[in-house]
């Protein structure tokens, strides 16, 4: 890595946290400033406006996202405990979390309306990526005799996904993870009427 790349990377690193805790509008170039200890020409040299480090930091807080479940997930030998191993992680959200600020999704998503439409298209992939992923989970079940047949693991992505995101928001809403400890035991229990 360059040192130009090197600086962009540092950039994004120090910037990604602030956007995902203050949002994209509520994030100025002077906190990417501040948190950079950068001049404007550093940051401007590096990046052509606030929307591009947006974009970079979007894909950057992905990425993190995605190695952190992946090394949670690799830790297990089945399905089952690939889906534990979530659960647990879930449980204690965001406490392990790789970059602060709460869910990337939730927190980008809320902006990536039709007056950002890159933006949009980033958090829909990722959605997409996560449902896949859970439903690649429940295939892989079925094809080693943990789950049965007739499972549908394209619904019960959605359905987990989309509980997952909605107890995230309220957990961080009330502040306890109560309304997570629900979610994920109907989710275990769904789990469990599907194995053999």
């Amino acid at each position: 890595m360059g040192k130009a790349e090197k600086t962009r990377q540092f950039i994004i690193e120090r910037a990604a946290p602030i956007f995902n805790r203050k949002g994209v509008a509520g994030t100025s170039i002077s906190d990417i400033l501040k948190a950079t200890q950068l001049a404007k020409g550093g940051i401007y040299g590096n990046f052509s406006s606030k929307e591009e480090i947006v974009m970079e930091v979007f894909d950057y807080i992905a990425e993190e996202e995605r190695q952190q479940l992946m090394k949670i997930t690799a830790t297990a030998n089945t399905s089952v405990g690939k889906f534990e191993a979530l659960f647990d992680y879930y449980a204690t959200f965001p406490k392990h979390q790789r970059v602060g600020g709460g869910c990337p999704m939730l927190n980008f998503g809320v902006e990536a309306d039709d007056t950002n439409p890159g933006l949009k298209k980033k958090v829909s992939e990722l959605v997409l990526y996560y449902e896949s992923r859970i439903a690649k989970m429940v295939q892989y079940g079925k094809e080693h005799g943990e789950f049965r047949a007739d499972w549908d693991e394209k619904q019960f992505a959605v359905r987990m996904f989309t509980m997952l995101e909605g107890a995230i928001l309220v957990s961080s809403v009330l502040g306890h993870n109560r309304q997570m400890m629900v979610v994920l035991d109907s989710l275990r229990e769904e789990m469990k009427r599907h194995m053999l």
